[in-house]
């Protein structure tokens, strides 16, 4: 290859960078400085989040772990204190664990949860420079005082990314029954309260409904 078909390969690029739409209007996005609005259903990391009083929700049944395809989710349960209870249950989630390098964010252990413990942020972009820490513990999965996730040193955390948790999960019909679309039957949440339903899968938009 010659050096002028090299440079002819650049002049292809460079003339890409900001190539604009038929609008006029520029496309190019300046990753990361810029980054796109995320869907409100997106997969993204996992947290275990707290009822409004800061109790935990995880009851440590382990389902999330039992249904999880990848086999990256460890759980394992122990009884409650009476006299400091971590949880409303008998037990909790004693360990906790997520192995982010077998995580597909299929979001089937939302989906199993049966108190909405275990839920997903909007956050994709982390990268890790050490292995371990690519598994997730209990201490780093669990909200913080005011109910936010943790922001981790090496997660790049954008406003709003912690807002829309787990959106679908508040959409979908319980029960297949499209008559209860968009009613609640959510426990209220540390820091947010009762989180308002999402229009759902009907054509004309409703207006979410109280609590059942």
């Amino acid at each position: 290859m010659s050096i002028l078909n090299f440079f002819k390969g650049f002049a292809v690029t460079l003339g890409k960078l900001n190539h604009a739409s038929e609008s006029g209007e520029v496309v190019t996005t300046h990753y990361p400085e810029e980054k796109r609005s995320k869907p409100k259903r997106l997969h993204g990391r996992h947290v275990l989040n707290r009822y409004e009083d800061g109790m935990e929700k995880c009851i440590g049944c382990e389902l999330c772990a039992s249904v999880c395809p990848a086999n990256c989710i460890y759980v394992r349960g122990a009884d409650n204190d009476p006299e400091s209870p971590t949880s409303p249950g008998e037990r909790f989630g004693f360990i906790y664990e997520i192995n982010y390098l077998r995580c597909i964010h299929c979001d089937l252990c939302v989906e199993a949860c049966p108190t909405q413990a275990i839920t997903e942020t909007k956050l994709f972009e982390f990268s890790f420079t050490d292995r371990k820490q690519a598994i997730y513990t209990k201490n780093e999965l669990v909200v913080d005082d005011t109910g936010r996730p943790q922001h981790l040193p090496w997660e790049d955390w954008r406003p709003g990314e912690d807002q829309y948790i787990s959106e679908w999960m508040r959409a979908t019909s319980p029960s297949g029954s499209a008559s209860y679309e968009g009613q609640i039957q959510w426990a209220g949440e540390l820091g947010y309260g009762v989180r308002p339903s999402e229009t759902g899968q009907s054509s004309v938009p409703e207006e979410p409904q109280g609590e059942r």
